[in-house]
């Protein structure tokens, strides 16, 4: 089936002042990337291909999940040209800082643990070069092989102190809940380097990580999507079950792309659980929601929509938006959302939360205006 390109005539643009965007796509060429493997992997590559595992799901968009008027003028991939990104986002909706979550979390699927160590190495030192030495206002995400928590924690030690990364990146498709000990190398490494550990749905079911949900696979995107809130609530027990906040009391968590307002009654059931079942985990001293409200964040894309304000205001509520969202806008996706439309119109002080203040507290990046060096 052909897929038309339409283009939409851009509203004027008015934002109330700026924003922090916590999930900014840039695209992370394979071709590119090789050039920063040892040579063996070079060598393999030419003879044998990538030898990566890839999505099993139709998705929508056009160029495998994009936006329609998200292709730079001269060509190339969506968010491939950083120019057309300011003009296009940054620039557009006055966005002080952008945290980029790449765009190929493939190797984070491979068998190959030391292959998986080196492409997640050279995703980073590409985004450095590529994409943070030219640009202050963008933020970068610490790419780790997370199904070896040693070579993780030894990339993050690498990288993990550079200015201009603020987060280690994960896929939420695993082989193991996050919460799992087998991880505390990673932790241990986060906090060491006051990171967060975010984890971006993608690669469920795909390559070594477990299946997209209990019941098995599931056959279409849509299914697909409607599963992952369901794998990144298997995390949000797991960190709170597991003690992990209990062992690593600064460690902060992101859940991303996941939806949001699922969450309110996942934590209604699990602190009547832990009220009634307390005794099996007597390591877990608050409730799940305490730890949630204290050590997890969310960003914002895609709000599930809901049928009222008042309904609205309640989830809000009920999730702890004013201390735990963050806006993210997932450029340039399909599902995009804009800064101007992602929201029903809020009261003052929880926009500046939300748009703002969440995600510079949690990234430690400057109050807004102050700190502001503008392109490289």
């Amino acid at each position: 089936m052909e897929v038309t390109e339409v283009k939409i005539a851009e509203p004027k643009i008015k934002m109330k002042r700026s924003i922090i965007d916590v999930d900014i796509h840039n695209y992370t060429p394979l071709d590119e990337i090789k050039r920063y493997l040892p040579r063996a992997y070079r060598d393999q590559i030419d003879l044998w291909g990538w030898r990566l595992p890839g999505s099993l799901y139709l998705n929508g968009g056009v160029k495998v999940g994009q936006m329609t008027d998200s292709t730079p003028p001269g060509g190339g991939f969506p968010g491939s040209d950083l120019q057309f990104m300011r003009e296009q986002l940054l620039d557009r909706y006055q966005i002080d800082y952008g945290v980029l979550t790449g765009s190929d979390y493939s190797c984070q699927a491979s068998p190959d643990l030391d292959y998986a160590a080196a492409v997640s190495s050279a995703i980073n030192e590409y985004t450095l070069e590529h994409w943070l030495a030219k640009e202050s206002r963008l933020k970068g995400s610490v790419f780790i092989p997370k199904q070896d928590p040693l070579q993780s924690a030894k990339e993050i030690h690498r990288v993990g102190s550079h200015p201009d990364m603020v987060q280690v990146i994960v896929s939420s498709g695993a082989e193991k809940p996050y919460g799992h000990r087998y991880y505390h190398p990673i932790y241990e490494a986060c906090v060491e380097h006051n990171l967060p550990f975010t984890i971006h749905v993608l690669m469920e079911g795909v390559g070594i990580n477990g299946p997209n949900t209990g019941a098995g696979y599931v056959s279409y995107y849509p299914e697909y999507r409607a599963s992952r809130p369901m794998v990144m609530a298997a995390h949000l027990a797991s960190f709170i079950y597991e003690g992990v906040f209990e062992k690593f009391p600064t460690l902060k968590v992101v859940l991303q792309e996941a939806g949001v307002f699922w969450i309110a009654p996942y934590l209604w059931k699990m602190d009547e659980d832990w009220k009634a079942l307390r005794f099996q985990t007597p390591w877990v001293k608050k409730k799940p929601s305490e730890y949630f409200r204290s050590n997890v964040r969310v960003s914002s894309q895609p709000l599930e929509p809901t049928p009222n304000p008042e309904t609205f205001n309640q989830m809000m509520n009920s999730v702890y938006a004013n201390e735990t969202l963050m806006f993210c806008s997932d450029y340039p996706h399909w599902d995009f959302d804009s800064p101007l439309r992602a929201f029903p119109k809020l009261e003052d002080s929880l926009w500046e939360k939300i748009f703002y203040q969440n995600a510079a507290d949690l990234y430690s990046l400057p109050a807004r205006g102050a700190g502001k060096e503008g392109a490289r």
